[in-house]
């Protein structure tokens, strides 16, 4: 069989203690649940006295905000009353201007912020309407319209309302008393004397289509006392002042302040309807709804308001926060209580678990650290506090070139060159504070070779009786040192290879300025003579010489004049690359602007239309960029010369990338790779005049500048450059 191990033992032994009863674990449950009810009961009982206290706090709010209604509405009464007296006051009706100061001086945004506005109604009968639109007729006021329209024996046709709106002209000279709603409002008033409401109606201030709210009405008479009949008061009546205002934007605009836990709606319940009439911001309906929590009944202005008042999440006050947190305490005390019962319950198995376990894990980690110090790669040492060697590992012997036995009980300073240990008592003591003390030495092993070695220190904590006091870690670093210094070495040769090649090719830049000056100079005196004997034979022999001669003649000289040219061009492709170049910020709007002016300047018979984008910003030589611009847009005139409303255009694409198009000649998309190379031309010189150098001379800008270019074009369909001009040049 084969051997167990001793975790296995260690089970093996707990498996074969006796097991006793636990009567502790059954007094913690016990407690536990014991005091878990008792907190539960007393939540019971402080909820619902929490419950009814805020619900009495709700209902508070609610008949307060109920209240608040009433007072405003008693405002809105307050101002039609003042326009009533402004009435009774004057001799004849008050005019549009003097209403007009009335309502001005109300402030009603300010003051009444849930108010429309304030509106005078006439009471007329035909006879009186007529003798109206005459009036208004007479004083230059245009014909006073009434609508609708019809024969009617009364009318109740708004004359004036302010503040004026754009969509509040459209209720001037409408007829409210041919509404029967608006009709009940305004009798109740007339015959009572009193500010009277109406239902829920369409208001006119709207348009046609209107929006709903609701009207207060005070009758206007003649005589400052009231009539005491139904009668008088009908033939003492002038008219109604009234006000309307929106239902939906009650609340909002007139300022009444609803908490954030509450929400309510108003219905008209008079004579026994149920016409709703607005609702706050978080009232719900439908079968979702929660349950009506209180309701208040008002009398207001001969109409039956209801108030239904909702609370939006769960109801709870104050206190109810106060008692979350004290069950929620007497929980945790109840765990608390039920934990310390059972940690004393389980104390003694504990104990005897873990002296089993102390003994195997002291086992198992003394033998994982005779692993790690036979098996590791870096050499290790134990030392003493005199510093010798108490115990070490294959790595370290090897390192020294000596047996494990041999290096026990030596000192550990022996074995190295200059003959003293790494590690002063100072360094000792900083070696405590900052954990691993590390150094560089030198080892001279049995052999006789030196190997370089890195040290890192640890002093070992432990009680004053034991013998380790530190713990050494030898790498050896030889070869590795050994590596980096022939790094060096290639290093400083690798430097003087370059420092040799910069000659090299400062050499060959002045080799190449030296060929230039030879293209200059030495190449242009044959053409000179060339030409000049050309002309000589041209001017004296023009009698002698037949004309095919004199066509030879010509070629000669043409060619002659072309080979300058191009001398010219290679000089100037030559100068791109060899000159300073001066980094500087540039308007290349400008730039394409002042190039393009040249070219019109140079044929002002051409019609073109050019388009160059504003505000085109980027660095770079000044002369080098202002050359690229006069070869692309050079090239773009040139080549729309025979396209009929040629156009050129200079801007940039997304990604800061410049380009010329334009819609002449074009070129076959498969040879735009020869574009670039010198003297390699697409079109015929009797097509197109050009030496082949200027595309060429574009690409050394570009590149010199760190950027690229590329070229899309198809025949007869124009072409396109594209190029970017980079942070930083390239030398």
């Amino acid at each position: 069989m084969a051997a167990s191990t001793p975790r296995q033992e260690i089970e093996a032994a707990r498996a074969r203690l006796p097991r006793r009863p636990r009567r502790s674990h059954v007094l913690a449950v016990l407690v536990l649940v014991g005091s878990l009810l008792m907190v539960a009961l007393y939540a019971r009982g402080a909820g619902e006295r929490e419950r009814r206290l805020a619900e009495a706090s709700f209902i508070a709010d609610a008949d307060q905000l109920a209240d608040t209604v009433r007072q405003r509405l008693l405002q809105y009464e307050l101002s039609l009353r003042g326009g009533v007296a402004l009435h009774s006051a004057a001799v004849e009706t008050p005019t549009a201007r003097q209403w007009r100061g009335y309502v001005d001086g109300l402030d009603i945004r300010r003051q009444l912020p849930g108010m429309m506005g304030i509106g005078y109604v006439a009471w007329l009968d035909p006879r009186s309407l007529a003798e109206l639109q005459l009036r208004q007729r007479e004083a230059g006021e245009g014909l006073f319209m009434l609508s609708p329209r019809g024969v009617r024996p009364n009318y109740g046709a708004i004359l004036y309302f302010e503040p004026e709106i754009e969509s509040s002209r459209l209720a001037i000279g409408y007829d409210q008393y041919s509404d029967p709603v608006r009709r009940e409002a305004m009798e109740a008033a007339r015959d009572s004397g009193e500010v009277r409401m109406s239902a829920p109606v369409r208001l006119r201030q709207y348009g046609r289509e209107g929006q709903s709210g609701v009207l207060l009405f005070a009758p206007v008479y003649r005589t400052a006392r009231l009539p005491v009949s139904r009668a008088g008061r009908e033939n003492a009546l002038v008219g109604w002042v009234y006000a309307p205002f929106r239902t939906a934007e009650f609340i909002d605009r007139s300022m009444i302040p609803v908490g954030y836990n509450l929400a309510f709606r108003i219905v008209d319940v008079t004579d026994g309807k149920q016409v709703p009439l607005l609702a706050s911001d978080g009232w719900v309906d439908g079968a979702e709804a929660p349950d009506t929590l209180h309701s208040v009944t008002q009398q207001l202005y001969g109409r039956s308001w209801r108030y239904d008042f909702q609370h939006v999440g769960p109801l709870t006050s104050g206190g109810m926060r106060e008692l979350q947190a004290t069950l929620i305490a007497g929980v945790l005390a109840c765990l608390l209580l039920f934990a310390v019962v059972m940690t004393l319950a389980q104390t003694q198995s504990r104990a005897e678990t873990l002296a089993h376990r102390l003994s195997d894990s002291y086992r198992r980690s003394e033998q994982r650290f005779r692993n790690a110090m036979q098996y590791s790669a870096i050499g290790m040492v134990l030392l003493d506090r005199n510093g010798a060697i108490l115990e070490s590992n294959p790595a370290m012997a090897e390192i020294a070139g000596v047996s494990q036995a041999a290096l026990a009980g030596t000192a550990f300073k022996r074995y190295f060159i200059d003959g003293h240990d790494d590690v002063s008592r100072t360094q000792e003591l900083q070696a405590l504070r900052e954990g691993v003390f590390r150094s560089t030495r030198r080892l001279q092993r049995y052999d006789g070779d030196i190997r370089e070695v890195h040290l890192a220190s640890t002093l070992m904590p432990g009680d004053d009786g034991s013998d380790v006091a530190r713990l050494v870690q030898v790498d050896d670093v030889t070869e590795r040192l050994r590596a980096e210094a022939q790094v060096h070495a290639l290093n400083r040769t690798l430097e003087s290879r370059v420092e040799q090649r910069t000659r090299e090719l400062t050499q060959a830049n002045h080799e190449l300025e030296s060929f230039a000056y030879i293209v200059s100079h030495d190449l242009r005196a044959p053409l000179r003579s060339i030409d000049g004997f050309g002309r000589i034979l041209s001017e004296r022999y023009d009698a002698v010489i037949d004309p095919q001669g004199q066509d030879y003649l010509a070629r000669v000289r043409n060619a002659a004049a072309r080979m300058d040219a191009l001398i010219d061009a290679l000089l100037k492709m030559s100068r791109i690359s060899r000159g300073e170049f001066k980094r500087t910020p540039l308007d290349l709007s400008r730039m394409a602007g002042e190039v393009l002016g040249e070219l019109r300047q140079s044929e002002p018979a051409r019609e073109i239309a050019v388009r160059i984008a504003p505000e085109l910003r980027a660095e770079g030589d000044a002369a080098l960029v202002r050359n690229l611009l006069e070869n692309l847009l050079g090239n773009a005139w040139k080549f729309t010369a025979n396209t009929a409303q040629a156009t050129i255009e200079f801007g940039m694409a997304p990604g800061g990338v410049f380009y010329v198009a334009d819609n002449g000649a074009g070129f076959n998309a498969d040879y735009a790779s020869k574009l670039f190379r010198p003297f390699q031309r697409l079109h015929r010189d009797d097509e197109f005049k050009g030496h082949g150098v200027g595309l060429a001379s574009v690409r050394r800008i570009v590149e010199r500048h760190g950027g690229t270019i590329t070229a899309e074009g198809r025949p007869g369909g124009g072409a396109t450059f594209r190029f970017t001009l980079a942070s930083s040049p390239r030398r």
